[in-house]
């Protein structure tokens, strides 16, 4: 048995040293060291032999059963080691060959639009105010001269949450409230950009997100003849020198008097044009004098204190300045569009 014992061993070893790869090592282990192996045979019939060969065989047969997982062992090492420099030589990367360029992106259109919006209006002497997406119906709409139940609140479709008092902001105006009351009774000068939320349907010219940039300058003897110089200064550093304003009389509740502002059409000059409609004429902003009772709101003395407001969209600007005719595909991320600006 024990002479057996040792032609296992060295059978096991000799093929052991012949093995090539890992699959032929897994049955060369199943071979010699599993269940149904010759040493595995002998170690448990070691019980049915005389007692006194008893602990010679069981020794030896440990001593072969060590032997054998240790250069199983050694052998697997080797081979994961061959494998591993094999794929690394063949997957090696040349260090010396230039890099691969990674793409770039490219600023949004609408984020662009802004950033030009806000180096306009700095060269006037207005400063970014940051008001916030989420606001109170207090200052969304009754601060703004919109009582409950005032009928001009059903110009804005608006979204509310699961508070009644506190909805999706309808437009930038709430910040005015916000702005004067933090820097009253200093003068100020505000563009005031951010999101909007309206709940309307999706079409060619209105989504239901969409950004605005509302404009509010407070201080004493201000007059319309101030709005209409900085409507008009905007439009010809935006759209170009020689622009034609008019001033459209409207209503918002929040300015009295109210107006919509119009530029020359920048496509027929003036002339009539599918973008105008053929009228020769763009809006680019609605504006007016701050209410009295939203100056006072504010904080401000309407009997010493004056101001004008005003409201434009970025996108609307972008559609205008490039002849883009849906605002759909501002957000719907086609790079085709987004890439070309």
């Amino acid at each position: 048995m024990l002479k057996q014992l040792d032609e296992i061993q060295e059978q096991a070893l000799a093929a052991l040293e012949a093995v090539p790869d890992l699959a032929e090592l897994e049955a060369w282990r199943i071979k010699h060291q599993g269940k149904k192996s010759t040493l595995n045979q002998i170690l448990r019939d070691v019980g049915k032999l005389p007692r006194e060969e008893r602990p010679a065989v069981g020794k030896r047969g440990n001593e072969v059963k060590v032997a054998l997982e240790a250069a199983y062992e050694a052998k697997k090492q080797a081979l994961e080691r061959g494998e591993l420099a094999e794929l690394l030589e063949k997957d090696r990367i040349d260090v010396t060959l230039p890099g691969r360029p990674a793409p770039l992106g490219r600023i949004h259109i609408s984020t662009k639009t802004l950033r030009e919006i806000y180096a306009i209006f700095a060269q006037m002497g207005f400063q970014v105010y940051t008001a916030r997406d989420v606001e109170l119906d207090l200052y969304n709409f009754e601060l703004l001269n919109m009582p409950p139940g005032h009928p001009a609140r059903d110009m804005w479709d608006t979204f509310y949450t699961t508070r009644e008092d506190v909805v999706l902001r309808t437009h930038t105006s709430p910040g005015q409230i916000h702005a004067m009351r933090e820097y009253c009774p200093e003068p100020i000068r505000v563009i005031l950009p951010g999101k909007c939320y309206r709940y309307e349907q999706v079409t060619a010219r209105s989504e239901f997100m969409f950004y605005q940039v509302e404009g509010l300058a407070v201080g004493k003897r201000i007059t319309m003849t101030d709005l209409k110089g900085v409507m008009a200064e905007f439009a010809r550093q935006m759209f170009g020198a020689d622009r034609r304003m008019r001033f459209r009389a409207s209503y918002f509740p929040f300015t009295e008097p109210s107006v919509e502002v119009d530029m020359d059409c920048i496509i027929c000059s003036g002339e009539g044009c599918r973008v105008c409609k053929y009228t020769g004429w763009l809006e680019i902003a609605g504006a007016g004098m701050v209410h009295p009772i939203v100056l006072q709101n504010g904080g401000y003395d309407p009997a010493v204190y004056s101001g004008f407001a005003f409201g434009m969209g970025p996108e609307r600007i972008a559609m205008l300045k490039h002849d883009i005719d849906d605002i759909r595909y501002f957000f719907s991320n086609d790079l085709r569009f987004l890439g070309q600006f």
